[in-house]
Protein backbone atom coordinates (compact mmCIF):
# COMPACT_ATOMS: atom_id res chain seq x y z
CA UNK A 1 0.00 0.00 0.00
CA UNK A 2 1.32 3.33 -1.20
CA UNK A 3 1.57 6.27 1.41
CA UNK A 4 -1.25 7.92 -0.54
CA UNK A 5 -3.83 5.23 0.14
CA UNK A 6 -2.26 4.71 3.62
CA UNK A 7 -3.45 8.60 4.26
CA UNK A 8 -6.76 8.39 3.13
CA UNK A 9 -7.40 5.04 5.03
CA UNK A 10 -6.02 6.99 8.18
CA UNK A 11 -8.93 10.19 7.49
CA UNK A 12 -11.78 7.50 6.35
CA UNK A 13 -10.87 6.51 10.03
CA UNK A 14 -11.91 9.80 11.50
CA UNK A 15 -14.44 10.27 9.64
CA UNK A 16 -16.52 7.09 9.96
CA UNK A 17 -16.01 8.06 13.73
CA UNK A 18 -17.51 11.24 13.26
CA UNK A 19 -21.28 11.60 14.37
CA UNK A 20 -23.84 10.74 12.41
CA UNK A 21 -26.31 13.73 11.03
CA UNK A 22 -29.80 12.85 13.38
CA UNK A 23 -32.60 10.88 11.96
CA UNK A 24 -34.72 14.10 11.83
CA UNK A 25 -32.34 15.83 9.69
CA UNK A 26 -32.16 12.23 7.38
CA UNK A 27 -35.89 12.92 7.34
CA UNK A 28 -36.18 16.27 6.09
CA UNK A 29 -33.66 15.85 3.52
CA UNK A 30 -35.96 13.03 1.97
CA UNK A 31 -39.24 14.55 2.30
CA UNK A 32 -37.55 17.52 1.12
CA UNK A 33 -36.19 15.73 -2.50
CA UNK A 34 -40.10 14.82 -2.85
CA UNK A 35 -41.69 16.90 -5.66
CA UNK A 36 -44.87 16.90 -4.03
CA UNK A 37 -44.00 18.11 -0.65
CA UNK A 38 -46.15 20.00 1.80
CA UNK A 39 -45.50 22.39 4.45
CA UNK A 40 -47.44 19.88 6.84
CA UNK A 41 -45.36 16.47 5.34
CA UNK A 42 -42.56 18.85 7.05
CA UNK A 43 -43.62 19.75 10.20
CA UNK A 44 -45.22 16.76 11.02
CA UNK A 45 -41.21 15.47 11.07
CA UNK A 46 -39.88 18.61 12.76
CA UNK A 47 -42.25 18.59 15.35
CA UNK A 48 -41.47 15.32 16.62
CA UNK A 49 -37.71 16.94 17.17
CA UNK A 50 -37.84 20.00 20.01
CA UNK A 51 -34.50 20.64 19.53
CA UNK A 52 -35.07 21.73 15.45
CA UNK A 53 -38.27 22.36 16.27
CA UNK A 54 -36.94 25.44 18.69
CA UNK A 55 -33.68 26.07 16.21
CA UNK A 56 -36.31 26.50 13.38
CA UNK A 57 -38.32 29.20 15.53
CA UNK A 58 -35.24 30.75 16.95
CA UNK A 59 -34.10 31.38 13.36
CA UNK A 60 -36.92 32.85 12.33
CA UNK A 61 -37.28 35.04 15.19
CA UNK A 62 -33.52 36.47 14.91
CA UNK A 63 -32.07 38.97 12.81
CA UNK A 64 -31.04 37.00 10.25
CA UNK A 65 -34.88 36.96 9.01
CA UNK A 66 -35.58 40.80 10.53
CA UNK A 67 -39.46 39.90 10.53
CA UNK A 68 -41.67 42.31 12.57
CA UNK A 69 -43.77 40.11 14.24
CA UNK A 70 -42.48 37.30 16.88
CA UNK A 71 -43.63 33.96 14.98
CA UNK A 72 -44.37 30.97 17.59
CA UNK A 73 -46.13 28.32 15.21
CA UNK A 74 -43.71 25.85 13.88
CA UNK A 75 -46.40 25.72 10.61
CA UNK A 76 -46.02 28.71 10.09
CA UNK A 77 -42.47 29.29 10.35
CA UNK A 78 -42.06 26.81 7.84
CA UNK A 79 -44.54 28.23 5.03
CA UNK A 80 -42.57 32.03 5.57
CA UNK A 81 -39.28 30.34 5.26
CA UNK A 82 -40.07 27.88 2.69
CA UNK A 83 -39.48 24.08 2.32
CA UNK A 84 -35.78 24.69 1.17
CA UNK A 85 -34.73 26.86 3.33
CA UNK A 86 -36.12 24.89 6.53
CA UNK A 87 -34.02 21.67 5.15
CA UNK A 88 -30.95 23.92 4.98
CA UNK A 89 -31.13 25.39 8.06
CA UNK A 90 -31.72 22.02 9.35
CA UNK A 91 -28.57 20.78 7.25
CA UNK A 92 -26.17 23.25 8.90
CA UNK A 93 -27.18 23.20 12.15
CA UNK A 94 -27.04 19.68 12.27
CA UNK A 95 -24.07 19.78 10.81
CA UNK A 96 -22.07 22.32 13.11
CA UNK A 97 -23.58 20.42 15.96
CA UNK A 98 -21.58 17.34 14.58
CA UNK A 99 -18.63 18.92 14.27
CA UNK A 100 -18.63 20.06 17.26
CA UNK A 101 -19.21 16.87 18.37
CA UNK A 102 -16.26 15.74 16.82
CA UNK A 103 -12.27 15.37 16.99
CA UNK A 104 -11.55 19.11 16.43
CA UNK A 105 -8.02 19.67 14.35
CA UNK A 106 -5.74 20.80 15.97
CA UNK A 107 -4.31 23.17 13.45
CA UNK A 108 -7.82 25.03 13.07
CA UNK A 109 -8.86 27.07 15.70
CA UNK A 110 -12.84 26.11 15.48
CA UNK A 111 -14.16 29.60 15.93
CA UNK A 112 -11.96 31.11 13.38
CA UNK A 113 -12.65 27.80 10.74
CA UNK A 114 -16.43 28.44 10.80
CA UNK A 115 -16.14 32.35 10.91
CA UNK A 116 -14.16 31.86 7.75
CA UNK A 117 -16.67 29.04 6.70
CA UNK A 118 -20.08 31.58 7.35
CA UNK A 119 -17.95 34.34 5.37
CA UNK A 120 -18.02 31.95 2.58
CA UNK A 121 -21.83 31.32 2.46
CA UNK A 122 -22.64 34.53 3.05
CA UNK A 123 -21.00 36.19 0.09
CA UNK A 124 -21.96 33.47 -2.16
CA UNK A 125 -25.49 34.30 -1.18
CA UNK A 126 -24.63 37.73 -1.86
CA UNK A 127 -22.93 36.45 -5.39
CA UNK A 128 -25.97 35.11 -5.88
CA UNK A 129 -28.43 38.05 -5.70
CA UNK A 130 -25.78 39.62 -7.87
CA UNK A 131 -25.93 36.92 -10.58
CA UNK A 132 -29.91 37.10 -10.43
CA UNK A 133 -30.22 33.67 -8.75
CA UNK A 134 -34.26 33.44 -7.36
CA UNK A 135 -34.50 34.49 -4.00
CA UNK A 136 -35.59 30.79 -2.99
CA UNK A 137 -32.73 29.21 -4.35
CA UNK A 138 -30.02 31.61 -2.30
CA UNK A 139 -29.93 29.40 0.89
CA UNK A 140 -28.86 27.16 -0.93
CA UNK A 141 -25.23 29.06 -1.87
CA UNK A 142 -25.25 29.81 1.81
CA UNK A 143 -25.28 26.46 2.99
CA UNK A 144 -22.48 25.32 0.00
CA UNK A 145 -20.32 28.30 1.47
CA UNK A 146 -21.00 27.10 4.92
CA UNK A 147 -19.87 23.71 4.10
CA UNK A 148 -17.27 23.60 1.10
CA UNK A 149 -14.55 23.26 3.44
CA UNK A 150 -15.46 20.36 5.58
CA UNK A 151 -12.90 18.46 4.81
CA UNK A 152 -10.07 20.27 6.17
CA UNK A 153 -11.42 19.03 9.78
CA UNK A 154 -10.65 15.03 9.86
CA UNK A 155 -6.62 15.97 9.37
CA UNK A 156 -4.68 15.31 12.14
CA UNK A 157 -1.54 17.25 13.77
CA UNK A 158 0.64 17.08 10.25
CA UNK A 159 -1.70 19.49 9.16
CA UNK A 160 -0.45 22.15 11.12
CA UNK A 161 3.02 21.83 9.28
CA UNK A 162 1.03 22.15 6.26
CA UNK A 163 -0.55 25.52 6.96
CA UNK A 164 2.78 26.61 8.20
CA UNK A 165 4.52 25.86 5.27
CA UNK A 166 1.90 27.78 3.02
CA UNK A 167 2.08 30.40 5.13
CA UNK A 168 5.62 30.63 5.04
CA UNK A 169 6.17 30.32 1.70
CA UNK A 170 2.70 32.04 0.66
CA UNK A 171 1.50 29.42 -1.73
CA UNK A 172 -2.38 28.17 -2.23
CA UNK A 173 -3.39 25.73 0.15
CA UNK A 174 -4.78 23.24 -1.88
CA UNK A 175 -1.46 22.83 -3.81
CA UNK A 176 0.62 22.92 -0.42
CA UNK A 177 -2.05 19.30 0.72
CA UNK A 178 -0.82 17.99 -2.61
CA UNK A 179 2.28 18.76 -2.66
CA UNK A 180 2.85 17.69 1.05
CA UNK A 181 -0.06 15.02 2.06
CA UNK A 182 -0.28 13.75 -1.10
CA UNK A 183 -4.18 14.11 -0.87
CA UNK A 184 -6.03 17.40 -0.27
CA UNK A 185 -9.35 19.08 1.97
CA UNK A 186 -11.71 18.34 -1.46
CA UNK A 187 -11.35 14.60 -1.32
CA UNK A 188 -11.66 14.38 2.38
CA UNK A 189 -14.47 16.47 2.23
CA UNK A 190 -16.05 14.06 -0.91
CA UNK A 191 -15.92 10.75 2.27
CA UNK A 192 -17.94 13.04 4.47
CA UNK A 193 -20.37 14.62 1.68
CA UNK A 194 -20.77 10.54 1.28
CA UNK A 195 -21.53 9.54 5.09
CA UNK A 196 -23.53 12.23 5.63
CA UNK A 197 -25.61 11.81 2.40
CA UNK A 198 -25.46 15.29 1.31
CA UNK A 199 -26.88 16.54 -1.75
CA UNK A 200 -25.16 16.38 -5.72
CA UNK A 201 -25.00 20.62 -5.55
CA UNK A 202 -23.51 20.64 -1.73
CA UNK A 203 -21.13 17.62 -2.67
CA UNK A 204 -19.45 19.32 -5.84
CA UNK A 205 -19.33 22.48 -3.23
CA UNK A 206 -17.31 20.55 -1.48
CA UNK A 207 -15.17 19.13 -3.41
CA UNK A 208 -14.46 21.22 -6.27
CA UNK A 209 -14.42 24.58 -5.12
CA UNK A 210 -11.00 24.38 -5.85
CA UNK A 211 -11.77 22.98 -9.70
CA UNK A 212 -15.15 24.38 -10.38
CA UNK A 213 -14.39 23.13 -14.03
CA UNK A 214 -14.42 19.12 -12.30
CA UNK A 215 -17.83 19.77 -11.13
CA UNK A 216 -21.44 18.47 -13.26
CA UNK A 217 -22.45 20.96 -15.44
CA UNK A 218 -25.20 21.78 -13.96
CA UNK A 219 -23.49 22.61 -10.79
CA UNK A 220 -20.54 24.60 -12.27
CA UNK A 221 -22.00 28.33 -11.70
CA UNK A 222 -23.04 27.48 -7.79
CA UNK A 223 -19.84 26.08 -7.16
CA UNK A 224 -17.55 29.01 -9.10
CA UNK A 225 -19.45 31.09 -6.94
CA UNK A 226 -18.99 29.57 -4.36
CA UNK A 227 -14.95 29.27 -5.13
CA UNK A 228 -15.71 33.20 -6.16
CA UNK A 229 -16.88 34.28 -2.53
CA UNK A 230 -14.18 31.71 -0.81
CA UNK A 231 -11.62 33.56 -3.00
CA UNK A 232 -12.51 36.86 -1.40
CA UNK A 233 -13.21 35.99 1.94
CA UNK A 234 -9.61 34.16 2.12
CA UNK A 235 -8.04 37.52 0.68
CA UNK A 236 -9.21 40.27 3.26
CA UNK A 237 -8.65 37.42 6.19
CA UNK A 238 -12.64 36.38 7.43
CA UNK A 239 -11.70 34.44 9.93
CA UNK A 240 -9.35 31.60 9.38
CA UNK A 241 -9.33 28.55 7.23
CA UNK A 242 -5.21 28.00 6.56
CA UNK A 243 -5.77 29.97 3.24
CA UNK A 244 -3.87 33.12 3.20
CA UNK A 245 -2.90 33.43 -0.38
CA UNK A 246 -5.71 32.05 -2.62
CA UNK A 247 -4.63 31.37 -6.13
CA UNK A 248 -5.13 34.27 -8.34
CA UNK A 249 -4.33 32.78 -11.45
CA UNK A 250 -7.90 31.04 -11.15
CA UNK A 251 -9.91 34.37 -10.63
CA UNK A 252 -9.86 35.61 -14.07
CA UNK A 253 -12.07 32.33 -14.59
CA UNK A 254 -14.19 32.15 -11.53
CA UNK A 255 -15.61 35.72 -12.83
CA UNK A 256 -16.12 34.76 -15.97
CA UNK A 257 -18.04 31.73 -15.06
CA UNK A 258 -20.20 33.85 -12.57
CA UNK A 259 -20.81 36.70 -14.98
CA UNK A 260 -19.62 39.29 -12.80
CA UNK A 261 -16.71 41.74 -12.55
CA UNK A 262 -14.27 42.28 -9.72
CA UNK A 263 -15.34 45.53 -8.88
CA UNK A 264 -18.49 44.08 -8.09
CA UNK A 265 -17.58 41.81 -6.15
CA UNK A 266 -15.45 44.30 -3.96
CA UNK A 267 -18.18 46.60 -3.66
CA UNK A 268 -20.21 43.87 -1.43
CA UNK A 269 -17.87 44.34 1.56
CA UNK A 270 -20.50 46.16 3.96
CA UNK A 271 -22.96 44.48 2.96
CA UNK A 272 -20.86 40.80 3.61
CA UNK A 273 -19.99 42.14 6.97
CA UNK A 274 -23.38 43.26 7.65
CA UNK A 275 -24.85 39.68 6.82
CA UNK A 276 -22.20 37.85 8.96
CA UNK A 277 -23.61 39.70 11.73
CA UNK A 278 -26.33 38.14 11.28
CA UNK A 279 -25.75 34.93 10.20
CA UNK A 280 -23.71 34.20 13.16
CA UNK A 281 -27.41 33.25 15.25
CA UNK A 282 -26.24 29.64 12.69
CA UNK A 283 -23.52 29.15 15.59
CA UNK A 284 -25.61 30.19 18.68
CA UNK A 285 -28.93 27.86 17.59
Amino acid sequence: MNERQKKLEKIQVVVDKMPSLSTTVGKVLEICSRADTSPNDLNKVISLDPVLTGQVLKLINSAYYSLMNKVTSLTRAIIMLGLNTVKNLALSTAIIRCIGQAKKSKALPIKAFWAHSIGVGVMAKLLAAERGIPLTEREEYFVAGLLHDLGKIPFGDEYTDVLARAQAIQESLFLIERQTLTIDHEETGKMIASKWKLNAVITDAICHHHTPELAHPDNQALVATVALADFYVCLFDIGYAGNRFPDETNLVHLLEICGLQWNTVVGLSEAVDLEIQKAEIFLQI
